[in-house]
């Protein structure tokens, strides 16, 4: 048995009696959270196609993704660090990098610190000022106010904390005309009304884990018919929000049409969600992680059109 096998409950750091080089490589990938990542480049390059009305210069494409996932990643690390001992009681997260020692904390602060401060600098020498302030913001948002501030103390948590997930939109937009437009701030608030549901029907799915951990997400302190019709509610201003693009932004009927219907198929997974805990429908017939999946889908999609739209238009 490894010490990673024998560490305590609740322990968090001890060091596995072998840490091979590509494991540890791979850790501090982990530490990035690439998976969330994907899902912050996703609002980021589709808006700069829109933002330039075409193909944007593709070197700068390239420098906002690196300059995107360096910043993200940089929050992403300095999270678990600041949560290792939640992560170490939550069986999702029990085999995070720093929960099992294959990264020390403070290798994890230094990286995450050094992250950062290189995706700052890459930013604003690469893109410009703004839309490395914009990172810098989001990063310390995400850091001080949700990790530090709000996580553990209300269960408005990602309501306000998911502000920092919705700034990829603005560095995006910003990385391409050096400002921001009412676009922007459209797109911007699809992401902050998107983000709750997509979290709760999670966090509904992994309560236990939440609760074990101390963590008041809405789904722990409130039961599964309050928390679907918080959803049915946030889901319904996120797709009266995402149509105002059309007006505000000029966009073609293809971007209103398609946003239409991707809104159509959301409110029929939340409604359908809701009337199972209506029902007191509980355990895995409550099928609330098809509303997480189509959550993703629903995002990349409406992103893809707006991407699409100019050339359309």
């Amino acid at each position: 048995m490894t010490a990673v096998e024998s560490r305590p409950a609740g322990v968090v750091g001890t060091r596995p009696t072998s840490r091979p080089f590509g494991a540890r490589v791979g850790a501090f990938v982990a530490l990035t959270k690439p998976r969330i990542i994907e899902l912050l480049l996703i609002s980021t390059v589709p808006v700069m196609f829109l933002a330039q009305r075409g193909v944007p210069d593709l070197w700068l494409v390239a420098a906002v993704v690196v300059g995107g996932y360096l910043s993200a990643g940089g929050a992403n690390a300095l999270n678990m660090y600041i949560d290792r001992d939640i992560d170490a009681v939550m069986s999702r997260t029990e085999r995070r990098p720093i929960v099992t020692g294959m990264v020390s904390p403070r290798e994890a602060l230094v990286f995450g610190v050094t992250l950062a401060v290189a995706s700052t600098l890459w930013l604003a020498l690469l893109v410009n000022v703004l839309s490395a302030a914009l990172a810098l913001a989001a990063l310390l948002f995400y850091v001080f106010v949700y990790t530090m501030g709000l996580k553990r103390r209300t269960a408005q948590n990602i309501v306000w904390g998911g502000i920092a997930g919705c700034m990829p939109v603005f560095v995006g937009w910003a990385a391409v005309t050096d400002s921001l437009s009412w676009s922007a701030v459209v797109l911007f608030l699809v992401v902050f009304f998107w983000t709750p549901p997509h979290t709760w029907v999670l966090s509904m799915k992994v309560r236990e884990d939440y609760a074990k951990a101390g963590v008041p997400m809405l789904p722990v302190v409130k039961g599964n018919v309050a928390v679907a019709r918080q959803i049915v509610v946030y889901s319904w201003v996120m797709v009266g929000v995402s149509l105002l693009l059309w007006p505000l932004g000029h966009t073609s009927w293809l971007y209103p049409t398609v946003a239409a219907v991707l809104g159509a198929f959301w409110m029929k997974e939340a409604y359908a969600l809701q009337a199972r805990a209506k029902a007191g429908i509980v355990g895995a017939k409550l099928k609330e992680m098809r509303l997480f999946h189509w959550s993703i889908s629903y995002l990349t999609l409406l992103m893809v059109v707006v991407a699409i739209d100019p050339f359309v238009g």
